[in-house]
Order: structure tokens, then sequence, then C-alpha cells
């Protein structure tokens, strides 16, 4: 399997590389090769090699030069046919719908949000309340602290109304605070104005003519789309949005959003802190100003920018564009990668082709893959097969757990107080499958319908980490996260540490269990 894998991946990889002229399938990105467009291969090696020695796992790539997909690349078991939860990056789309509104003249930012929701509203309307713009919202100036979104998206079932109730302490349009509860009132302004949700408004003003398909969009209680987080895309889309603004709204030969739409919307409206030294500013890529929910970079770059390094960066002065999805605990040093190996790589004319180079850019790509865990052999294997475990009380609601062997896979079953899952994990590879067992999210406990998003594409592997120790991973391949269990057996009793990948260590829940 591993074999064809490659095999396969070489295939599609000289497909990308071939300085022959070949039809793109409908839709897609026009491919062309690095050097001529003006790229080294080896400074994108050297740029891949960088990201296997960072803190970052890296999950896809795609880098575009002149409007051409250079080089692209899957760590596997991602693939370029999934989508990949966005995260923040879903505020550009969402704001990106505000822009056709705007364009459409069934809004304006300088209207007020309180007058697109009276039955909402508190009783009494503060000043600043009253004051709040379409456009303030838009530059993340909504004016309460802390940010609300975790607060109102856990308690309540009425978004607006909790936003509403929600004190604004700093006049609006005067200082920048994060808030993603702001952008969910951007879509729900949308779907106002339109009678639609911004995914379903914007399909055939933005999905199609970019040739987007297979979307989803998480959505609230009420059918109003997450707006600042939900959206789940493919790499190729991604990249597209950011060379879509690249291109100042046009898109094969049409515009598609107004040029001055663009420029409005990706210029710097507010800074993050006014007061922040030179030195820290010039080192940061969060302190270069908020656009309309895209963030300045430096290099005169900008980008759509979600939790965890997603990220779609558009480089004018290097006619370039860079989509990566990702999970990175240390998203400035993802950036840094960015700047260190692929910035100084953009050359103004053509480089004359290199065979070898392109080679060694054609096995790197065709070579990325996260660490499966080790296949060996568990004596304890044989002794727990077929058993059953019951679970004392937890906060994941585990009741039972039991293990099943058979040919290099381990069958795994989860009864909880609502639901029964089982789920494959493979020896030494990943077992592919779907699941329902709720998967790990920063938003998992928001109160809104995200059933979209199941089943769940999942990978599975196992190891012993010793003879009492097996390890289930787990990973979720339409988002940046994973799951580890590890099960520890002490005689006829068990012991699971749940552990989510994006807590990096810091938390793990421990369940008891003993054999049924």
């Amino acid at each position: 399997m591993t074999q064809f894998r490659s095999t396969t991946r070489s295939l599609l990889f000289f497909v990308l590389l071939s300085t022959n002229a070949i039809a793109q399938k409908a839709g897609s990105l026009p491919r062309s090769t690095p050097e001529a467009e003006g790229v080294a291969s080896d400074d994108i090696v050297k740029f891949l090699d960088a990201t296997g020695k960072s803190k970052t796992e890296f999950h896809s790539f795609m880098l575009l030069r002149h409007g051409k997909v250079i080089a692209e690349g899957w760590w596997d078991p991602y693939r370029p046919d999934l989508k990949h939860t966005l995260y923040s990056c879903s505020k550009s789309f969402t704001a990106t719908a505000v822009g056709f509104a705007v364009q459409e003249k069934k809004l304006s930012l300088s209207d007020k949000v309180v007058s697109f929701f009276p039955n909402d509203l508190p009783d009494t309307i503060s000043k600043f309340l009253s004051e709040l713009t379409v456009k303030d919202v838009l530059i993340m100036s909504d004016g309460q602290e802390p940010d609300p979104t975790g607060i109102v998206g856990t308690k309540y079932t009425n978004w607006r109304k909790g936003f509403f109730e929600t004190p604004i302490l700093h006049e609006p349009g005067a200082v920048f605070l994060y808030n993603s509860l702001g952008t969910y009132i951007l879509s729900a302004i949308v779907q106002k104005v339109t009678g639609q949700k911004v995914v379903d408004y914007l399909k055939p003003r933005f999905f199609d003519p970019l040739g987007i398909t297979g979307m989803d969009w998480e959505t609230d209680m009420q059918g109003i789309n997450t707006g600042g987080w939900g959206l789940r895309l493919k790499t190729e889309d991604m990249a597209k949005f950011a060379q879509l603004f690249l291109q100042k709204g046009k898109w094969n030969g049409k515009q598609i959003l107004p040029e001055s739409w663009i420029e409005e919307a990706s210029t710097k409206k507010i800074l993050q802190s006014p007061d922040a030294p030179q030195s820290k500013r010039d080192s940061s890529d969060w302190l270069q100003g908020y656009c309309y929910q895209m963030w300045r970079c430096r290099h005169n770059a900008f980008r759509g920018d979600g939790a965890f390094g997603q990220f779609m960066i558009v480089m004018p002065e290097q006619d370039a564009v860079l989509a990566i999805t990702a999970e990175s605990p240390d998203l400035q040093g993802e950036i840094n990668l960015v700047w260190d190996y692929l910035l100084p790589a953009f050359k103004s004319d053509k480089l004359p082709p290199d065979n070898a180079a392109a080679t060694r850019l054609k096995e790197k790509i065709s070579s990325l893959a996260l660490p499966v865990p080790q296949k060996n052999t568990g004596t304890l294997a044989t002794t727990i097969n077929g058993k059953t475990f019951s679970a004392s009380s937890n906060s994941m609601h585990l009741q039972t757990v039991s293990f099943g062997f058979s040919n290099d896979v381990c069958e795994v079953k989860f009864q909880t107080d609502t639901a029964k899952y089982q789920v494959a994990f493979g020896a030494g590879h990943w077992k592919a499958a779907e699941t329902y067992m709720p998967q790990p999210a920063l938003t998992a406990g928001m109160i809104e319908n995200n059933s979209m998003i199941y089943p769940a594409k999942i990978n599975g592997a196992y190891t012993w980490r010793d003879v009492n120790t097996l390890e289930l991973v787990l990973r979720y391949i339409e988002s940046p996260h994973t799951e580890t269990f590890t099960c520890r057996f002490n005689g006829n009793k068990l012991t699971i540490e749940a552990a989510r990948s994006f807590d990096y260590g810091r938390t793990k829940t421990v369940i008891e269990a003993e054999e049924k």
C-alpha cells in the first residue's frame, strides 16, 4: 500500500512539474513549473525541509506565482480532494459577502447594526450600541471587552440577543479587539438583507465563478452561518480566494468584485496595538494593521487567517499567493518560514529549466507524510481481545470500551450515554473510515448546528508503547485536529488518557475503567 501511494503521488507531481502544456481539470487553477515563473525548485525544497523541523504540523500548501500553481503538496493522510476546517479564515469570506451586498446596494457600511434586528435588542440601548456600524464590526472595533464569543456561543440559543446584551465599553471604531461573534452578526445581516445564508448568497456570485464546489458552513440554531468560523473548503479553493484578491477582483476576464472593494477590504483600517514599540511591530505579523476581516502582514502582504495556522497569504509585490492548512502552536513561526524561505525565492525573470531540481522537488513532495504510529507486536492484545471495560463517571460520558484485534486492525467500540461508535485503527498504517463520534474543535462547546461535518472522515492507527500500554491515534482529516487515547492495562483495570492535539499535552482527560 505504501509503495502504491508513493507511486501515485509521483505520477501526480510529474503532471505538476512537467514542462509540457497539459489541459487542466475544469475549474482548477492553471499549473506551471517553478523555474518558468521565476522561482528555483530548490528554494521550495528548502522551505519544505524547514517545515519538517518546525513546531507546525503542516497539512497542505499551494504556492502560486503569476496566477499559476508552481508547487503543491499534502502531508499524508491529508489529500487534495478533502476539505479542511478554516476556522477564522471563514471571516474573510463573510466580509466578501458583505462586499457583494454593498455592491448590490442591499446595505451600506455606515448602516447601524441595531437597525437590522429590532426584535433582538435589549430594553435599553446604550449610546455606543446605537452608534455601532457595519464597518465598525468589519474592522473588529465593536467596542466590547472581553470578546463575548465564548460566553454567548455556549449560553445563548439566540446569539444576536447575546451580542446586543453584551456591554460596549469603547467607542465603536476606536479600539481593536478580536470578536468572532461580531463576524457572526455580519453573517446575520447579510442573511437579513438578502434572504439567503452567506454560503448560498456567495454561491452564484463567488463560489461558482471560481469553480469552488463541495463547501459547507456551520450554522447557529436559527440557520444562520456562523460567519467567524465553520467554513470548510479545499486547499485549492483557499488559493483561489487569495488569487482573486491579488487580481483585484477579476476572474477569467470578468470583474467578480469591484476593484475598489478589493482595495478597501485589504488595506489597513485600524492598528491592533497603536502603542507597541517599533521593534515589536517589525517582528510581528499581528501588528501590521487590520482590514475587513483580514490582516496586514509584513512585506506589504495581507492574509486571511485561521486558528492553528490556516493561511491565505497574498503577496502583491511578488505577484504570488500561498495557501496553507496546518495545526500549529506557533503561528508567527509558521509565517516566518514563508518570509525566510519563499519570499527571497521570487525572482523578476524566468529561470532556466532545472530538471535535477525539479526531480528533487517532486521527490520531496511525494514523500510528505505525517508520522504513522510504529507497528509492533503487543503480547497483551490476545488477552484483551474481545473484552469490554466499564468506565467510572467521566466528562466524556464514556460508559464502556471494548477492543478487538484481527489482521493488523484494532476495532474499538466506544459506548457513551447517548451513542455507540466503532472505530478501526491500523497497525503501522492509517485505517480510513468515517464516524459520527464528536470531533475535537475549539468551537465544540458552541450551541450550533454542525451536523453537516458528519460523518467525519478519519484515519486511525495504533501502536503498543510497552507491554501494557496501547496508544490509539485518531486523525480527523478534514480538520486540523487529532485525538490520542493512551490505554494502560493493569490486570482487569484500564486507565485511559484522552488528549486533543491542540492542547499540546497541557490537558488530558483521565478515565478509569474495569473489566466487565
